[in-house]
């Protein structure tokens, strides 16, 4: 499928996308990105649709030749006080508002929009069709796996690294054996339950 470039005549047009809304642990990443229709990025796509070397090979491409790019994150403790889909619309507008230079429209996957001071739109699956988007999808995806790599160094036993925090058998396991740290999301339903369990003196 031939991505669309999006409307190129209308301003500097914005592709916005998220990492990590199902994770148990770590931040929710959001990026925006404005390319360059002069210097298009080929092979762009659904970040989960590529393999990790060839996502790298894409950041690598999409941070040298874009016009703009920037990311953007909500903490743990912002995901538990304001809920995950607020927290993700935060992470967006910190991306959007690190552009320079700024956006001058604004399309984002899914089927909802943060509040920017320029024209929104929400694309469902934009990350499959819209090329601005799947580049935001790579770049937000590879920050923060980086950052789960990172934590995973902080937070050893958990195999952050590689589940990237996601409720996997591994994940859930180290947390029954190892507990809850400061780097996981209390309000999610594993966790809460475990916390629980552990305040009312059970294993």
């Amino acid at each position: 499928m031939t991505l669309a470039l999006t409307d190129i005549h209308s301003g500097y047009v914005a592709g916005v996308d998220e990492a990590g809304r199902g994770p148990l642990a770590g931040p929710v990443v959001a990026a925006a990105v404005i390319l360059d229709p002069d210097n298009p990025v080929s092979g762009l796509k659904d970040s989960k649709q590529l393999t990790q070397s060839r996502r790298e090979a894409l950041y690598l491409e999409i941070t040298q030749g874009s016009l703009a790019w920037a990311t953007g994150s909500a903490s743990v403790e912002e995901i538990d006080r304001l809920n995950i889909l607020q927290a993700t619309l935060l992470a967006m507008q910190r991306a959007v508002f690190m552009l320079n230079p700024p956006a001058q429209r604004v399309l984002v996957d899914g089927n909802q929009c943060p509040h920017l001071g320029c024209p929104v739109e929400a694309i469902i699956r934009g990350d499959s069709t819209v090329a601005a988007i799947s580049a935001a999808s790579i770049i937000a995806k590879v920050t923060r796996d980086r950052e789960m790599v990172e934590l995973d160094r902080r937070y050893p036993g958990y195999g952050l690294a590689r589940h990237k925090g996601y409720p996997s058998r591994e994940h859930l396991q180290a947390l029954q054996n190892l507990g809850v740290t400061a780097s996981h999301r209390r309000s999610y339903a594993p966790v809460r339950k475990l916390l629980e369990t552990h305040e009312a003196g059970g294993k």
